[in-house]
């Protein structure tokens, strides 16, 4: 039996919606030079463009899919529907009207549906404009969390290749953590956020951060530690 979400909708019921002001540090990029909109992944010259990736999230309740553009641009998910352990995702592009010129790997944050099995193996059919690829994902029998459910509003993060992962984290929609330094090997690493005065909105949003910490790190069994921007403590990656 299929099992169909509108993941904004989903998203929504986590997020505390309010839009007074208060200090926290600015969205990277904003001064960065723009282009005109990015196409979607088919139509860039680039083979890498089409590449698309995917990590399980938040205790297994949602996941990233990675595709590569703009890094001022990343799609929506746009809906997600589920038979069984056959996930289907569509993405779309958001309405900027301009983004930066460059190819880096995006992070577009999903809800699974309820029914899904996090424990078990499953596959994201994922379509982007004229692109679409199937991800595998292994099973992670260590998640308890449940699609559908309540999220905790806790960081966690997922291996999505070599060396390279997604931190979920919640707070400002308009002020993502921004990376100061980064540094791991074998099975742990640590990564330092700026903390800057400025001005955020006061909701409670799924911001996705993309590490890559290269061939030095033990996938399996690997421990983040967070430091700075408020986001001080461990996060045991999902996958490996």
């Amino acid at each position: 039996m299929a099992s169909s979400s509108r993941v904004l909708g989903a998203l929504s019921a986590f997020a505390v919606a309010a839009l007074l002001m208060a200090g926290c540090t600015s969205s990277p990029g904003a001064e960065a030079p723009r282009s005109t909109d990015s196409p979607p992944p088919s139509s860039s010259g680039d083979d890498d463009a089409n590449d698309i990736e995917a990590t399980l999230l938040d205790d297994g309740r949602m996941f990233a899919v990675v595709t590569r553009g703009s890094s001022t641009c990343v799609p929506n998910v746009d809906s997600v529907e589920a038979e069984g352990q056959n996930v289907r995702v569509a993405l779309v592009d958001g309405e900027a009207e301009a983004c930066t010129a460059d190819m880096a790997p995006r992070a577009s944050i999903g809800a699974l549906p309820e029914g899904v099995d996090p424990t078990q193996d499953m596959t994201l059919d994922v379509t982007y404009g004229d692109a679409s690829d199937d991800v595998d994902l292994d099973g992670q029998p260590a998640l308890s969390g449940t699609p559908g459910g309540s999220t905790e509003f806790q960081p966690s993060a997922g291996w999505f290749g070599d060396g390279g992962l997604v931190l979920l984290t919640w707070g400002s929609s308009t002020c993502p953590p921004v990376v100061e330094s980064i540094d791991g090997a074998g099975s742990s690493g640590t990564v330092i956020f700026a903390t800057e005065d400025g001005m955020c909105t006061m909701d409670m949003a799924p911001r996705a951060t993309i590490l890559s910490f290269g061939d030095d790190v033990d996938e399996e069994g690997f421990t983040l530690t967070l430091q700075g921007g408020d986001l001080d403590g461990t996060v045991s990656v999902i996958g490996g």
